[in-house]
Formats: structure tokens, C-alpha cells, sequence
């Protein structure tokens, strides 16, 4: 079974706090502090039916919206804010769970705000990153530019990316991935897009890949994370 507690904590000083949502299954081996995309909160459909799989497999995690989501506006924080709030979700964390090695990363901006903040500064108690479709570049603008950063991040990272990934040439994010140390986990998806949705032709279904894409994560958590 899980348990499922609601949370508040101070994103940054200036724009106070912001809603999390802690499951945690009677059998976690790990938390995973789990940011969500620039375009929906740490409640949308993809965020809870990943935490429930997670949970599932014995991953514990913790979901938090970033301050502009908790206060219904768009666009996304600057990025200092957004920065700061990965910090302090991930310092949360360790205080609600002081006995769980903790993981971080999210959904697209989420775990990129979490790798650049990383890569700055290491995250306390934090054993490894995993990102739920990195957003290298913007759709139609193939670059590496977002992912110069991860060769300063010096931790275990896990990639879960689908072949339809507007946002993620994966010409460009495997060779990018090639140079960073230590050499990350690069999981795919075939027929997935930026939001891990596939075609009806594919023969599976969006649920069918929640579930692949959260076996990966646990199976990689065991290692990054296990005893």
C-alpha cells in the first residue's frame, strides 16, 4: 500500500509556497523529487499515473509545482526562481524521508530546472537524476545548446525519451550523451512523443508506456540508489 500525504513548503522567499504531494508505498527503496512540464502541474494525468507506477515498484516520490503553476499563471517563473524551487523541493524531501536515498529530475522543464541546478551546485543527498522527455531544444530548432550543461552534473543520469520527441533529436541527444561522465542511461520509446503519447497504429497504449517508462526508472534507481 501507499500512502499519500499532501505538503506545503517555501518554494524561494519571494513567492512563498507552493502545494507537494508526497507518495510514499510501505515498501520505498528511494524518493525520486519529481518536478512537472513548463505547461501543466504537479496534479496532470502524466504525473499521477507515473507516481502510482512508481509506487508500485517501490519508488517513493515527491511532486511540487514550481511557484507561477501554484498561482495560475503562465509564463514559467524566471529561471533563478525556478532554480531555487528545485532546491528547496529537494531539501524538503530529505526532511520528510531522512531514511530513502533521494533521486530528482521530472518531466521535461522540470528535470532540465533540476539538471541545471545540479550542475551550478550539487544537490543535497541527492544520488542521481531522471528525466521524463529532456527537452534539448525547441520543436523545429534542433541544437545541444540545453544540454551543455549536463557534462557539469557528475551524478548517475537516466534519459527517457520517445522516437517522436519534437523537442529531442535523438541524433543530437545520444552523441551529446556520449561525452558526459559518468555515461548516462539513455531508456527509449518507440513511437512516443514529447508527452509519451503513441499512435493508435503503434499497438500500445499511453498506459502501456507509463508502465515501461516506470520499470526503467526503478530497474536504474536500483542501481544508482540501492544498497
Amino acid at each position: 500500500m501507499s500512502g499519500i500525504t499532501e505538503h506545503r513548503f517555501i518554494a524561494t522567499e519571494s513567492s512563498g509556497e507552493v502545494s507537494a504531494i508526497l507518495t510514499r508505498p510501505d515498501d520505498a527503496t528511494a524518493l525520486y523529487v519529481f518536478g512537472h512540464g513548463a505547461g501543466a502541474g504537479m496534479s496532470h494525468v502524466f504525473m499521477e499515473s507515473a507516481s502510482k507506477l512508481l509506487a508500485d515498484q517501490a519508488i517513493a516520490t515527491f511532486r511540487y509545482n514550481f511557484p507561477y503553476m501554484e498561482a495560475g499563471r503562465r509564463p514559467p517563473n524566471p529561471r533563478p526562481i525556478l532554480l531555487n524551487t528545485v532546491r528547496s523541493a529537494v531539501a524538503e524531501a530529505a526532511v520528510l524521508a531522512p531514511d530513502l536515498p533521494l533521486l530528482a529530475g521530472g518531466k521535461s522543464m522540470g528535470g532540465r530546472m533540476t539538471s541545471l541546478a545540479a550542475s551550478i551546485e550539487p544537490l543535497d543527498r541527492v544520488a542521481g537524476l531522471a528525466f521524463f522527455g529532456f527537452p534539448l531544444h525547441a520543436s523545429g530548432r534542433d541544437s545541444t545548446e540545453r544540454g551543455a550543461h549536463l557534462s557539469d552534473v557528475a551524478l548517475p543520469m537516466l534519459f527517457m525519451q520517445g522516437t517522436r520527441d519534437k523537442l529531442a533529436n535523438l541524433n543530437l541527444l545520444g552523441p551529446l550523451l556520449q561525452q558526459v561522465v559518468p555515461a548516462p542511461t539513455l531508456h527509449i520509446e518507440d513511437g512516443a512523443d514529447h508527452g509519451f503519447h503513441v499512435l493508435k497504429r503503434s499497438g500500445r497504449t499511453d498506459e502501456e508506456v507509463v508502465m515501461s517508462l516506470s520499470a526503467a526508472l526503478a530497474a536504474w534507481a536500483a542501481g544508482v540508489a540501492g544498497p
